[in-house]
């Protein structure tokens, strides 16, 4: 993708145009009688027109043909995995742990959208409201080829492999250790290069925000200046056969039109898609004892109409130091009532170096104790307090939620993945009660 540019800051009201077309976007209007250079003008709108001014979310592009162009949409039976049916299987609120996903082998080729497979979820997009988690798996380019989520927005995680994503307002480039959020209805194609994995959060609800800062006061957790949007970049080409893919109401359906859909010219509005580097994130954390709680954590949020309740959080684990006196420092034991998502995307961490590997997964749902395993508790209760930096070269992260998630069929049994030994690492934990208080 050569060397791309972007445009940095979260929410913002952005310009852009291709530099090939200078003057292609409309002066002191959005929807003049005659767009120059023979444009159309398309407004996305992310929100109701009549959302408050602070939360309107909408963009208008200029482009060479509008996306009405398409012929009917029909069925696609695209990704084998891909579902919101929670029912699948009986309800169980057992600890589970995924060792890491297979990506297919060479001799299969597996582009992103058919290599999308859903872990777990709850809700229903029709009524606008749940979240459902995907993994994907592929080792192939998207060809003459575009997808989107009527359902939601769609949080990108890459584990293995550099996604190169090209949208309708430009194009982007997203490494593990950075994330990507591609919202609701905006049309996108990813290539790649050999093996690659990730994980999605799709959120139903509404859309991903920065988190309230309360007390930490106006800066800390992930800056705004650091998100970044691409800038336009156009394509104007006819491609005869060219699909799109709509992810719609949890199943697929495909149109075919004769031309490239990122033929966008220029755009400018609020509602766009952006990458972040998690290596970026500045880190709060606990000075003198006792934990802070892992909000501090979260990178993004999409809040529920409860107030302080997420439909979702997205929060990692980055390297930091711990000074804290007096406190056993690893994660404690917990019963939450947040449902825990967490994957790995490098590294080991503290809590369990052991079977939590990169590209696999846990979930711990609401009220299932957990925590660290034996030989965790065991180093950690009995370790020199000293000053130590720690998760070095590592980035976990979690997908939290109030919602009771429904793991499917293929996350309980097709995948063959769910580790049937997991609670073993407690089942050693001693007993250490004594009649002597100073233990």
């Amino acid at each position: 993708m050569g060397d791309l540019k972007y445009l940095c800051g979260f929410g913002s009201e952005f310009t852009s145009e291709d530099p090939r077309r200078p003057g292609s976007l409309p002066e002191g209007q959005n929807n003049p009688q005659r767009c120059p250079y023979g444009l159309y003008a398309e407004q996305v709108s992310g929100t109701a027109f009549t959302a408050p001014r602070h939360e309107n979310k909408r963009s208008w592009l200029y482009r060479i043909r509008p996306s009405v162009i398409h012929k009917p949409f029909q069925k696609l039976d695209g990704a084998k995995y891909l579902t919101h049916n929670w029912d699948e299987q009986e309800p169980d609120p057992n600890q589970s742990r995924w060792l890491p996903f297979d990506i297919p082998p060479p001799s299969q080729s597996v582009d992103f959208v058919s290599g999308l497979h859903t872990v777990c979820g709850a809700g229903d997009p029709r009524s606008r409201h749940g979240l459902a988690i995907h993994v994907y798996l592929c080792n192939a380019s998207m060809d003459k080829s575009a997808f989107y989520s009527s359902d939601g927005d769609l949080l990108i995680v890459p584990q293995q492999g550099t996604l190169k994503i090209t949208t309708e307002f430009g194009l982007m480039e997203v490494a593990p250790n950075e994330i990507a959020v591609i919202q609701l209805g905006m049309r996108f194609s990813v290539n790649v290069e050999g093996p690659t994995r990730g994980y999605i959060l799709e959120v139903f609800d509404g859309h991903f925000k920065l988190p309230d800062l309360g007390p930490i006061g106006a800066n800390g957790l992930a800056n705004p200046r650091d998100f970044l949007t691409p800038v336009a970049r156009y394509f104007d080409e006819e491609i005869p056969g060219f699909k799109i893919v709509n992810k719609y109401q949890g199943s697929l359906f495909v149109a075919e039109q004769n031309h490239s859909p990122f033929d966008v010219v220029a755009w400018h509005g609020n509602y766009v898609p952006y990458k972040y580097d998690l290596s970026k994130f500045m880190v709060i954390n606990s000075v003198l004892y006792d934990h802070c709680d892992p909000s501090i954590f979260t990178v993004l949020t999409c809040p529920s109409t409860r107030p302080g309740v997420a439909i979702a959080d997205f929060v990692i684990f980055p390297p930091r130091w711990t000074v804290t006196e007096h406190t056993f420092r690893p994660p404690y034991y917990h019963r939450n009532c947040m449902s825990e998502f967490m994957g790995l995307i490098l590294g080991a961490y503290e809590a369990k170096e052991g079977g939590f590997l990169p590209g696999g997964a846990s979930l711990h749902s609401m009220m299932t104790p957990h925590g660290p395993d034996d030989k965790c508790f065991e180093g950690a209760s009995k370790a020199e307090l000293v000053p130590q930096k720690i998760a070095v070269n590592t980035q976990a992260f979690m997908f939290e939620s109030s919602l009771s998630l429904a793991i499917t069929k293929w996350g309980a049994e097709t995948c063959q993945k769910l580790d049937a030994k997991y609670y073993e690492c407690w089942q050693n934990l001693p007993k250490l009660f004594s009649e002597n208080v100073n233990v």
